[in-house]
């Protein structure tokens, strides 16, 4: 029996920016027994089909963007007369999907890496279930990857977990529902482990792909304990005190490693954290603004936020401690006009954000978005190709809208065009070359060039313009500039490098 583990992609650029971690999670979940392990990345090149033999089981992780292709793979697979199971965040939303559309024996919910072995188990004897419920793992009980299966020379970046889970709710995420609001932090030495294999094997850049790397907030604490809530204040401050040790290990990495990851904006409150990030060779952190205006913020549920000047401070914060953030901001909220376009950019500049990126609103299954915009509906869906409009993933990308959602004062054209605007403007060669200034030698701001223009290419002109044309010079181009970038951010492997300090010892063996 052979275990093929599919990402799916129906674009693949031979080069890939990230590490799809959960592939070599599930090929680490894998006992030996059940034979050799097959892991194909379709970002890099599409899968073989005919490898597949009776009696295999294809692993198909989906999430809503790449839905259509990982069901026709399954469809494909089960031709071929393998055991064909689908996971990820789509198939524990929509677990009717894959079994209707693309050929599944059985479904996994919720996390992998405890119950793949027994889905394993069952297939090997012929018999697997329809549903397996991974449930939510706790922190300790989350696998460590198998890193050495990876391709030599294909990512730019690898990518490590350090907690699954956030505690926000904001409406258009769907991590709070899915993974849950309590952070389910993993142990120092196996997220420490993780990363000194990666710069073994030569990777000097490492995502820590966190749904939030600041899991308590000054904020959480203090309400905690005006509450009078003593046992809760104790556990948010046990979790803090860990993520400053996480942080203290990751120090001890060699000088040239660079670390980026995901938090919220409330962390710029936090001095001694972003001091500690910084040390933590922590140079970078997608910061979700998402609005520029108290109204935009409320509609998100993400009041938290600042808006205006305070906003921009905030953010000029992190920069302040050498903390470069990538700012994500959503058109097409209620209380957008056509000048929060302009106000929008203008902020991004003065803030000093080194990256930015503009998405249109987008109704994500398993959001509170999703649930309001199905609801609108009735009886009365849209149907395109087939498909009811609020079945999207299902219809051919290149025909679906642009904005789902309809707007009080725009068309959907109009927030397209405009959105299309802003990229082209904060990604102008002039805009860039400006931003080059955070980095010091020559070469790496050429690098800095390349990778701001490989950025816009994959995220604006492939997802926003409707032009095919551009499209295919857009794909062209990035397939280009991403084979410099990987070789740009390659580092020497380390293959003798060693901890600064021994992984403690497990709590099962100091109980005895």
């Amino acid at each position: 029996m052979r275990i093929h583990l599919v990402n799916p992609s129906d674009v693949s650029f031979g080069t890939a920016v990230i590490t799809p971690r959960w592939l070599y999670v599930l090929a680490a979940a894998t006992p030996s027994k059940h034979g050799e392990i097959a892991v194909i990345d379709e970002t890099l090149e599409l899968m073989d089909l005919d490898t597949i033999e009776p009696g295999d089981v294809v692993g198909i992780g989906i999430h809503s963007s790449n839905a259509i292709r990982g069901l026709e793979v399954g469809r494909e697979a089960r031709a071929r007369g393998a055991w064909v199971v689908f996971g990820g965040i789509h198939s524990t939303l929509f677990p009717d999907e894959p079994e209707e559309l693309g050929g599944a024996h059985a479904v996994v919910q919720g996390d992998g890496d405890v119950v793949w072995e027994q889905v394993l188990e069952d297939c090997a004897a012929g018999a697997p279930q329809r549903r397996y419920a991974g449930g939510r793992v706790s922190g300790a009980r989350l696998i460590p990857a198998r890193w050495d299966l990876l391709p030599a020379n294909r990512y730019m970046w690898a990518s490590v977990q350090t907690v699954r889970g956030c505690p926000k709710h904001c409406s258009f995420c769907s991590v709070w529902r899915s993974d849950g609001q309590q952070p389910r932090q993993r142990g120092v030495d196996v997220v420490a482990g993780e990363v000194l294999e990666l710069r073994r094997l030569g990777f000097r850049f490492v995502a820590l792909a966190d749904d939030n790397f600041y899991t308590v907030s000054l904020t959480d604490i203090a309400l905690a304990e005006k509450r009078g809530d003593t046992r809760k204040a104790q556990e948010l401050r046990a979790m803090r005190a860990e993520r400053f040790e996480l942080m203290e290990r990751l120090a001890e990495l060699p000088d040239d490693m660079v670390l980026f990851t995901q938090i919220t904006m409330e962390a710029a409150e936090d001095e001694e954290f972003l001091k500690a990030m910084r040390k933590a060779h922590i140079r970078g952190a997608l910061v979700g603004v998402e609005a520029v205006t108290p109204e935009g913020l409320k509609s998100v549920f993400k009041d938290f936020n600042l808006s205006g000047e305070k906003l921009a401070e905030r953010l000029r914060l992190f920069k302040q401690h050498d903390v470069h953030v990538l700012g994500s901001f959503i058109f097409g909220l209620p209380s957008d006009r056509a000048e929060t376009f302009d106000a929008t950019v203008a902020l991004a500049k003065v803030s000093g954000l080194t990256f930015a990126q503009f998405v249109m609103l987008t109704p994500f299954p398993g959001t509170v978005d999703f649930e309001k915009w199905e609801k609108q509906y009735g009886d009365n869906v849209p149907v395109v190709e087939g498909r009811p409009i609020t079945r999207y993933w299902l219809i051919p990308g290149h025909k679906r809208p642009k904005l789902y959602m309809a707007h009080p004062t725009m068309t959907a054209e109009e927030i397209r065009v405009r959105t299309q605007r802003v990229w082209d403007e904060y990604y102008s060669l002039k805009e860039i070359w400006k931003r080059a200034g955070c980095v010091k030698s020559v070469k790496s701001r050429l690098a800095f060039v390349f990778v701001s223009k490989l950025y816009r290419q994959m995220y604006a002109d492939t997802g926003i313009a409707t032009d095919s044309a551009r499209h295919r010079s857009a794909k062209r181009w990035a397939r280009w500039t991403a084979a410099l970038c990987q070789r740009l951010f390659r580092g020497r492997p380390m293959p003798g490098l060693k901890a600064a300090r021994p992984a403690a010892p497990p709590l099962v063996a100091l109980n005895g």
